[in-house]
């Protein structure tokens, strides 16, 4: 007898199970329910509409219920809402959303992917205004993008600055639209470290986004938002981005177990509570590998690989649960983002002893026309040495490198294992010794004790102290910007000036990226300096992280004039 297999929720969880029950096994009669009109759809492409780098709104939806039937054999029904869970019965209730009409269907294995519902804070005024929207589906953004066309709308305030507020900010800009940032935390982008989300926040202000840090929205209005602090911003237009709360209602009301995070509980095999109902994506509760505790992971990869391992559980075949490390990417007008594991935050949180190596290579040969600065940012165990994170910002190919950090975490790979990993090189798409080998070797030295070296954040405390700084640039390259307290003695003739640097106090070096002053450094050290360091990521990591600060506060400025450029 032919199993029958339902499924709650379309998109990558729950189509994603659908096809893979189809592969395995061609008799099984598979229905899917969709509540929107739409059962499979690209929603990590649903800002690129306002744009118009996605012209049709048409062009998002991927598979059409026809479609799912005629290549798979799967009935897909949308604007279908399955409603109640009966679990002796072994049934579920449907309402059709176009006739009113409930009836019930019946299941030998039932999946949950109803995903997650964007936060809606019921304390702020306004918040459920006619100009207030939020984004899950396609539906969404066209009325987003219809609203904003019909209304001429020429200003809008994003709420949140998370990848999806970044994305649409973006995309509102490049259809010439005024763009306010607003984000309650003190930097965009809360997967990357607050050192590192300075360059996005850089090129946010740069290309015109009105960013606005430390404010919680407050009040909205018909033509403009009020923050906690009082500041008023014009608002034709309002979208939240602050998040998501997974749509555990259909689970709660079953009886299903919900998690410590408030997701569905599954165990190794994404079964819940109980053993004929699966639950996937955004709704569930996942390990995560690092910190060793419970977490929630809203993406659409980790939902497919978990919506394949349910399916295969289905038909006794075993998975390898690895647990979730958290990576993803985004574009930021010309800058790619990239990340992998904890963050400095999350292992503070997880009380996990860490250090952390800041370098800033070319992302290909300098001598190729495109070639850029890449930022890479890798977090390492002490003393162990065991990869536990990291993030790459540049105008290249992040992702690549990134995606090399996560197979190492994943595999357990420690830095000493990542000084010899072989990776491709030309000078069109790399350097000979990769961003993965030269952070790596860093994080070596530093495990090693053979030098020391303090972060780009701590620079600002060692200007205002007025430390002993040594800019070992040439001339040219310090007279073009630097610390406004350094000493420029340049690589090329420090063996002839050491008498200018003292022994008697600590001297903290730096050139543009940080390799020459780790050549200082050693050098210092051959010499008998016992109490020189480097500064991670140097003088365009130190701009970088000062730059937008100096945008936004009244502080007294500690680098002069620079050309990020």
């Amino acid at each position: 007898m032919s199993k029958r297999i339902l499924i709650v929720g379309g998109v990558a969880g729950g189509a994603g199970t659908a096809a893979r029950v189809r592969r395995l096994d061609e008799d099984a009669e598979v229905i899917m329910f969709e509540r929107g009109s739409h059962v499979s759809f690209s929603n990590c492409s649903l800002p690129y509409h306002l744009s118009g780098i996605v012209r049709d709104c048409d062009d998002l939806v991927l598979m059409c219920p026809s479609k799912f039937a005629e290549q798979y054999n799967i009935d897909a029904r949308v604007n279908s809402e399955v409603i109640k869970i009966n679990r002796e019965e072994k049934t579920i209730e449907v309402k059709n959303l176009e006739t009113g009409e409930t009836y019930t269907e019946a299941y030998d294995k039932l999946m949950l992917s109803p995903g997650a519902n964007p936060i809606r804070p019921g304390s702020i005024k306004g918040v459920n205004n006619d100009n207030v929207f939020t984004i899950r589906n396609v539906d969404d953004i066209d009325k987003l993008n219809q609203y904003v066309k019909k209304n001429k709308v020429e200003n809008v305030a994003v709420i949140g600055a998370g990848y999806i507020g970044v994305e649409i900010a973006e995309n509102f800009i490049h259809s010439d639209k005024n763009v306010a940032l607003v984000e309650a935390m003190d930097q965009v982008l809360n997967p990357f470290d607050y050192d590192m989300a300075q360059i996005i926040q850089k090129e946010l202000h740069d290309n015109g986004v009105n960013v606005v840090l430390s404010d919680p929205l407050s009040e909205v209005n018909d033509n403009h938002v009020v923050l906690k602090s009082g500041k008023k911003i014009d608002a034709e237009a309002v979208v939240l981005a602050i998040g998501v709360s997974p749509e555990t209602k259909l689970a709660e009301d079953a009886g299903l177990k919900i998690g410590e995070t408030g997701g569905i509980e599954v165990n190794h095999n994404y079964v819940t509570s109980d053993p004929d109902i699966y639950a996937v994506g955004d709704v569930i509760e996942v390990y995560s590998k690092i910190a060793r505790s419970k977490t929630r992971l809203p993406l659409a990869g980790p939902a497919q690989r978990q919506a394949r391992a349910a399916a295969n559980h289905m038909y006794n075949i075993p998975n390898k649960n690895n647990g979730v490390i958290g990576t993803s990417v985004i574009r930021a007008f010309n800058y790619n983002a990239a990340a992998t594991g904890l963050n400095e935050k999350q292992l503070q949180d997880a009380g996990i002893s860490y250090d952390f190596v800041y370098v800033i290579p070319t992302d290909k040969v300098g001598l190729m026309p495109d070639a850029n600065p890449l930022h890479f940012k890798l977090i390492y165990e002490v003393p162990t040495g065991k990869i536990l994170g990291a993030q790459a910002i540049g105008k290249g190919n992040v992702d690549k490198r990134i995606d090399v950090m996560a197979t190492a975490i994943l595999m357990d790979a420690t830095v000493e294992d990542l000084t010899e990993s072989e990776l491709a090189y030309a000078p069109l798409f790399s350097t000979p010794r990769n961003a993965v080998n030269q952070a790596s070797l860093v994080a070596t030295n530093l495990i090693n004790n053979r030098y020391n070296q303090i972060p780009v954040t701590k620079v600002r405390e060692l200007v205002e102290n007025d430390a002993f700084i040594v800019d070992v640039r040439e001339k040219d390259e310090y007279e073009a910007g630097h610390l406004v307290n350094s000493v420029n003695i340049p690589l090329s003739e420090l063996r002839q000036r050491t008498d200018e640097i003292p022994k008697d106090q600590p001297v903290y070096l730096h050139c543009r990226s940080g390799q020459r002053s780790y050549n200082a450094v050693l050098a210092l050290q051959g010499r008998g300096y016992d109490n020189v360091i480097n500064v991670a990521g140097s003088f365009l990591g130190i701009s970088f992280y000062e730059y937008f600060n100096d945008q936004t506060t009244d502080r007294e400025k500690i680098v002069t004039e620079y050309n990020f450029e």
